[in-house]
């Protein structure tokens, strides 16, 4: 059998039942354990299935894995994400970062900057960029949420209010072709929103499998960013788009446009 006669039967049989063991993928198709796990996380890439421990789910539609798992998900491609955006920053730059698994890559690919002044919500960008090179950090307030340690809510959006940044960069859980950006929660949403408002320009990182999804909540239109910095290139409407709305598209530390 054929990968993509493979990937649709996995699909299928997800499908079937909402959920499928790496063990019982394998028998049905009578392939290795270590073909599924490959073909699974090959489809989870490209969000079209969810990787569990043990096999694989049907993605919600309205909803996204735990931070951890996120982490894990296409960490290569956020990495080759995280160097391009290290390079757009400058030594004793101002910056807001959102709570994100591909801005905590980004924040990694920051330490070697200096004197940088950055506002975040993350507990985990905030532990990696303080008290290193001269760096000043500030976290907003708020109760902080047990998955991911990020601060939501009124507290966090009127703390990042009193500061005016060059840059913002931030993490989207989805880009539709018709909603622009969005978010799987309100008050993260709610959040991108205000530091959009705060700062000179928006860089928003995503890597490909970011691309076709819906989320819940719009953050906002494509003309509403300044760079937009993806590991592939995108296909032919999503460009054409971008390239209407005069976004700024960096593809795996290439210029592509804009």
């Amino acid at each position: 059998m054929r990968q993509v006669e493979r990937h649709s039967a996995i699909l299928k049989a997800v499908a079937r039942t909402g959920s499928s063991t790496v063990t019982g993928l394998a028998r049905e198709l009578e392939v290795s354990g270590e073909t599924i796990r490959r073909d699974i996380k090959v489809l989870a890439g490209d969000g079209l299935l969810l990787k569990v421990h043990g096999g694989a789910t049907m993605p919600g539609p309205l909803k996204e894995p735990g931070f951890r798992q996120r982490l894990g998900d296409n960490a290569g491609a956020k990495k080759v994400i995280a160097i391009t955006t290290a390079r757009q920053v400058r030594d004793g730059d101002t910056l807001v970062m959102d709570t994100g698994s591909t801005t905590a890559y980004v924040a990694r690919a920051l330490l070697e900057h200096r004197d940088l002044l950055v506002v975040t919500n993350s507990a985990d960008i905030a532990r990696t960029l303080a008290t290193r090179k001269g760096n000043r950090v500030y976290m907003a307030g708020g109760e902080l949420r047990a998955d991911d340690g990020a601060a939501l809510g009124p507290a966090a959006a009127a703390f990042v209010e009193q500061f005016r940044v060059r840059l913002a960069i931030l993490s989207i859980g989805a880009i539709d072709a018709e909603d622009g950006f969005m978010d799987f929660d309100y008050a993260e949403a709610e959040f991108s929103r205000v530091v959009i408002r705060r700062a000179e320009k928006t860089i928003v990182v995503a890597d490909h499998s970011k691309f076709g999804r819906r989320g819940l909540v719009r953050v906002c239109g494509l003309e509403r960013i300044h760079t937009l910095i993806t590991d592939r290139p995108l296909a032919a409407p999503f460009a054409g788009q971008f390239r209407k709305a005069g976004v700024n598209l960096l593809v795996s530390g290439r210029e592509d446009g804009g």
